[in-house]
């Protein structure tokens, strides 16, 4: 997919974004920083593919994580399809009852379920049928009694045509389109006492923290909110920024890590992403959404989890 063109840190050059970033330094010395040691630290699951849900729980509980992020990526329920859908058909009450208290039964909650399917698709019949999808893992939610999704709006390209002169994702028919997606979701989530949060990154519809509070205020929904993962905008928002557009939306951070002007996601502690920051905020704007670790695995958590511990106990 081509670059979003978006002038790098177009805020700073204003009085507000001058104001952001003060606001930002303050935080870390200020009473914010003292509540920073009371942020829930969770993990999610998709990149332990090796673990049933057993022995993942037992082993986050062993190491002091007690909240995770459902991905349906263990041995003993592999069903997640990033940017996809799978058949959960046979994930009947009785099993995804199972699966939930294998989390419980170790004393570790489930936050929330990834879904991350495409409801950008051009072709109706596709985003009719992922959105079903959608509503089947809400389904699944209900059995666990989990009642929080995550998603992004998806990503579409295709490779058997030249590229359009204006990227699929900001095309204007794409935003009425995703806005009506949106609001179907919305009474989907309605019906099914859920929430959605969506996740931005700088390269797909959700291209910055300004676009993807537009989008939220356009759906005007209690049930569409925002999951905010910093390293996914840090090419086009400094993390003030991030907050200051979504802070009222968010429910839930992610904290992994990213070098600028790469495209590839890093675990925490091995990016340029002010982590320092990023903390101080999320306890003074968000206390009550969880630091989700990401882009980790059974080789490579313990590393990243020592790393947001330490800036928290820095903090505090």
């Amino acid at each position: 997919m081509s670059e979003v063109r978006i002038t790098r840190r177009e805020a700073l050059r204003t009085g507000a974004g001058l104001v952001s970033m003060a606001g930002a330094a303050s935080s870390l010395a200020g009473p914010a920083a003292k509540r920073a040691g009371d942020l829930t630290i969770g993990m999610a699951t998709n990149d332990f593919r090796g673990h049933t849900n057993a022995r993942l729980a037992r082993e986050l509980a062993a190491e002091g994580v007690h909240t995770v992020q459902l991905f349906l990526t263990q041995t003993d329920s592999n069903y997640w399809r990033y940017n996809g859908r799978n058949d959960v058909s046979d994930l009947k009450e009785g099993r995804c009852r199972e699966i939930a208290d294998s989390y419980r039964s170790a004393g570790v909650s489930i936050h929330s379920i990834g879904v991350y399917t495409n409801l950008i698709h051009p072709d109706e019949a596709e985003r009719k049928a992922n959105l079903a999808y959608f509503e089947a893992m809400m389904q699944v939610g209900a059995h666990m009694k989990v009642n929080v999704f995550i998603t992004e709006a998806g990503h579409y390209y295709d490779a058997t045509k030249p590229a359009p002169p204006v990227e699929h994702h900001f095309q204007e028919e794409v935003w009425k389109q995703m806005v009506a997606t949106g609001r179907e979701l919305a009474a989907m989530a309605e019906r099914y006492d859920a929430t959605v949060l969506f996740e931005p990154f700088h390269r797909h519809f959700f291209a910055s923290a300004k676009r993807t509070r537009l989008f939220l205020e356009e759906i005007g929904s209690r049930r569409i909110r925002a999951l905010l993962d910093p390293a996914n905008l840090l090419e086009v928002n400094d993390v003030a920024e991030m907050f200051d557009q979504l802070g009222p939306w968010l429910d839930c951070l992610h904290a992994k890590d990213r070098k600028l002007h790469v495209d590839r996601g890093v675990p925490a502690g091995q990016g340029d992403l002010d982590y320092a920051t990023f903390v101080a905020l999320a306890a003074e704007r968000t206390p009550h959404a969880p630091l989700i670790l990401e882009y980790v695995g059974a080789e490579n958590y313990r590393q990243a989890l020592a790393h947001l511990r330490h800036i928290i106990r820095k903090s505090t």
